[in-house]
Order: C-alpha cells, then sequence, then structure tokens
C-alpha cells in the first residue's frame, strides 16, 4: 500500500503554477500512526505520544503561523463509513482549511518556524491526502 505525507515536486511544482491571488480550501485527509513517529534525538520522541497528540502539537505550533497568513478551518469532521470508495482506505480526520489565497499557503509552508513545526505533523501521520480546490458556490442543490 502506498502512503502519502509530502507532496510530490511535481504535484508541488503544478500547485506554484495555479493562480496565486485567488482563494483556495484545502481538503486534509488524515491516518494517525497508533505511536508517533518521531526522527531519532527529536525533543518529543521520549514522550510516547499517540499520532494524533502529535498531530495536535502540529496544530498548536502551525496555529499561529495559519492564523497569521489569513487561514481558518471552515470544516472538521470525523469519518464514520466508507459509502463510495474502497473498503481499505480508512480517515481519522479530515477538515477544510481556507486561505485567502494560494500566496497564504505558500507563505506559511515557507516560514522558518513552520518548518520546525511540520516535524510533528510527520511523526503523526501515516497517510494523508492534501487537494486544492476552487470556492465554488454554497447552497442549493447538487448540480
Amino acid at each position: 500500500m502506498t502512503h502519502y505525507l509530502n507532496p510530490t515536486r511535481e504535484s508541488f511544482d503544478f500547485f506554484k503554477s495555479l493562480p496565486r491571488d485567488t482563494p483556495i480550501h484545502m481538503l486534509n485527509l488524515l491516518r494517525y500512526h497508533d505511536f508517533a513517529q518521531y526522527p531519532d534525538g527529536h525533543d518529543n520522541g521520549d514522550k510516547g505520544w499517540s499520532g494524533r497528540r502529535a498531530y495536535e502539537e502540529y496544530g498548536k505550533t502551525s496555529g499561529p503561523i495559519f492564523q497569521r497568513v489569513g487561514g481558518t478551518i471552515v470544516w472538521r469532521g470525523q469519518m464514520e463509513a466508507m459509502v463510495t470508495g474502497p473498503d481499505d482506505k480508512h480517515w481519522d480526520d479530515a477538515f477544510v482549511a481556507v486561505y485567502p489565497h494560494a500566496g497564504c499557503f505558500l507563505e506559511m509552508v515557507t516560514d522558518k518556524e513552520y518548518q520546525e513545526a511540520v516535524v510533528n505533523r510527520g511523526a503523526a501521520l501515516i497517510d494523508s491526502r492534501l487537494m486544492r480546490f476552487a470556492p465554488g458556490e454554497v447552497g442549493g442543490g447538487f448540480g
């Protein structure tokens, strides 16, 4: 089974080629390790944290940067059942982060403090997906 934690060079280059001055919504799907997998010698490595706890640390340490660039969470949920899709795919948590424009996301991920905080994300997750969406109309029906 293939797991995804970080973008490939090609996918990140494509992301950067899209308009940077328009609002974006980022769908995050998360699957946690039972126990966080920190690099050898990391300060949090001996704390015995679960993957979920390590992700909470990521949120705590990256949150001020996320807020500084104008990011907000507009939806958050926990998966209960796969209705359409592969039975072997399970996500522990999901959320949608909104950024005023794509440049804000790029500012966040290149911030020095964020680069230090993201180690917690890597230790927390066994698998993830991150998908960029252009915002659409809300309300009404499916069409």
